[in-house]
């Protein structure tokens, strides 16, 4: 018996395949509820599943729905295995420095702890600036943001050959604004985990 996992738009869907003839194919909602939707064609018969634990077996016409507990005694080993979740986060800095916000610095021991708990992770580190000063000046800065970010991944643990960074200056600005406007939230760092 095999299982095949397959994440499905949101949540994932669990095949369950047992030697020649028999699968079993669930969706599971993701961490917010929602569903994606699969679709199962066995040859005349199409199933459609768009609802959480909504089950097709081969040689039931009828789409089933399985219980958490179902779920749990048939996939839990698979489920266990999995790794955990993609997960971004996103820090402020002080206009014109690397230095995070008093509310960053709070944030980022929450996001500290979160990562500590990936056996191994990628993460990618991505520095913005908003658009005070000139292009080049913040593409540096924007570069100094992701790096001091990294070293606060690094001093916890993670490896640093699994931590890319990356500075956009202001190209990629969460609120867009003319030249020269000090916009806080374009400040940021976005930490990307998978």
């Amino acid at each position: 018996m095999g299982v095949l996992v397959v994440a499905a738009a949101i949540g994932l869907a669990l095949f369950l395949m047992r030697p020649a003839t028999n699968e079993t194919v669930v969706v599971l909602p993701g961490p917010d509820g929602k569903v994606g939707t699969v679709v199962v064609q066995r040859g005349e018969t199409r199933q459609v599943l768009d609802q959480p634990y909504a089950a097709s077996r081969t040689g039931e016409a009828e789409v089933a729905r399985l219980s958490d507990a179902e779920v749990r005694e048939n996939f839990g080993a698979t489920l266990q295995a999995l790794p955990a979740r993609p997960t971004a986060f996103m820090l402020h800095f002080i206009t014109g420095t690397d230095e995070l916000t008093p509310e960053s610095k709070a944030e980022l021991q929450n996001v500290l702890a979160a990562l500590k708990d990936r056996p191994l992770p990628d993460v990618l580190v991505i520095g913005h600036t908003d658009t005070v000063g000139d292009a080049a000046g913040n593409d540096r800065l924007s570069a100094q943001r992701a790096e001091t970010v990294k070293g606060f991944l690094v001093d916890i643990g993670i490896p640093a050959g699994r931590i890319r960074t990356a500075g956009r200056g202001e190209r990629e600005l969460l609120i867009p604004t003319a030249d020269d406007v000090d916009e806080p939230r374009n400040r940021r760092v976005e930490i990307n985990v998978r």
